[in-house]
């Protein structure tokens, strides 16, 4: 399982049917999650950017940008973010790959005047 952030941006629209009917959205998130495969970690409504954040656990990035697409594809939210989430451990190794691939920087050379 991979562990993804998922930020997500109501529609005023969105706003306006929430606010004269409060709704439980995560219960209806968590079913979509379990059928592509996963979990809902932990979730929280928030204000700024985004109005509610998720830590989901999918088995990979198809599954993930499957539950991005679904949820753009209602039309409920403005915006959608999906951030994979590494590890300590898995980001480490990938420190320690990036240190062994034999990448070179751009350098400055001198210009013949």
């Amino acid at each position: 399982m991979s562990s993804f952030l998922v930020e997500a941006a109501y529609t005023s629209e969105a706003w306006g049917i929430l606010v004269k009917n409060p709704q439980d959205r995560f219960q209806v998130v968590q079913a979509t999650v379990e059928k592509l495969g996963g979990k809902i970690e932990r979730s929280w409504l928030s204000f700024g950017d985004y109005d509610v954040v998720v830590i989901v656990d999918l088995p990979d990035s198809v599954s993930a940008a499957a539950f991005a697409m679904a949820i753009s594809a209602g039309g409920s939210c403005r915006a959608v973010k999906t951030t994979p989430l590494l590890t300590v451990q898995e980001g480490m190794e990938a420190m320690k790959k990036a240190a062994a691939s034999g990448y070179k920087p751009v350098v400055q050379t001198q210009t013949a005047r």
